[in-house]
């Protein structure tokens, strides 16, 4: 693996405005979000909102790899997302969520999920994954993926590549009429050929008008995901993969979690909806 050093919590900066316009999902200024009560199946019209979510996320998630450098900051990542759902019209849905201070989640190598932006400086060899949800037209769509930065090595390059067809393994898995938990048995069992760890903790979410529905996907094949899955049903599937142990340590922000042996890992995610013979792909640039 890379011989990098490890991350440390960078500077903030201020706080980006979104303009007066454009609705705010409802938890923000709050500290949490007021629980979600409503079906896991939408309707047709949810759905078609939520595509157009999910393309706006997808994009801006896009725009901000393009900058992905040694010498960027992750901040910098932050900024060009932020602008583009903006300029779309889209509430960034993490800005405010449950306090969280960014427009985006920046997770640089040993980090597993819900990185901060701020001033650290990408570096020949680091993996960064970027996590982008976009609110617009009352419904969120939620997608994330690792890019490369620079040079990379063969190890960590192979693990991102197996996290994203882990991802790829698990969309195809999805039918209506199955178990949820075949989505973790798929994902835990192709990553297990290459001796990965699977995170449990952190996992996949129902998603529509709420953030987080309170549906959970794990990405392991969990003996309590027995829900069925139906036709309408939106949810993100995002396994992440690790080169070494699925346990993990938080950082003192609350929110940056990385893998407790400091092991590279990464992330792929994308937000479905259940059709009538497997699942259609919501966040497509």
């Amino acid at each position: 693996m890379s011989g990098q050093s490890l991350l440390v919590p960078g500077e903030l900066s201020p706080a980006r405005s979104v303009p007066g316009n454009i609705r705010r999902p409802e938890y923000v200024g709050k500290p949490a979000p007021t629980p979600y009560t409503g079906p896991e199946v939408q309707t047709a019209e949810t759905i078609e909102a939520m595509r157009i979510a999910g393309r706006i996320a997808a994009q801006a998630m896009a725009e901000a790899a393009k900058l992905i450098a040694p010498g960027v900051t992750t901040d910098e990542l932050d900024k060009v997302a932020h602008e583009y759902m903006c300029d779309h019209g889209a509430y960034p849905s993490t800005l405010g969520y449950r306090g969280y201070p960014k427009s985006l989640c920046s997770s640089v190598n040993e980090v597993i999920c819900h990185g901060i932006p701020d001033s650290t400086v990408l570096r020949d060899g680091d993996i960064v994954n970027l996590d982008v949800t976009a609110y617009i037209g009352g419904v969120h769509g939620d997608n994330n993926a690792t890019y490369l930065c620079g040079d990379v090595d063969e190890e960590s390059r192979l693990l991102v590549e197996r996290t994203r067809e882990a991802l790829n393994r698990a969309i195809k898995a999805v039918k209506p009429g199955r178990q949820i938990n075949v989505i973790g048995r798929v994902i835990e069992s192709y990553a297990k050929r290459f001796g990965y760890g699977v995170v449990r903790d952190f996992t996949g979410h129902g998603i529509n008008s709420s953030f987080h529905s309170g549906l959970i996907i794990p990405h392991y094949d969990s003996p309590h995901a027995t829900t069925v899955i139906e036709p309408g049903m939106t949810f993100t599937i995002e396994p992440m993969l690790t080169l070494g142990t699925h346990d993990y340590d938080m950082w003192d922000d609350g929110w940056t979690v990385v893998t407790k042996d400091r092991k590279r890992t990464a992330q792929f995610e994308h937000t479905l909806v259940v059709t009538d013979s497997g699942a259609e792909i919501l966040t497509l640039p």
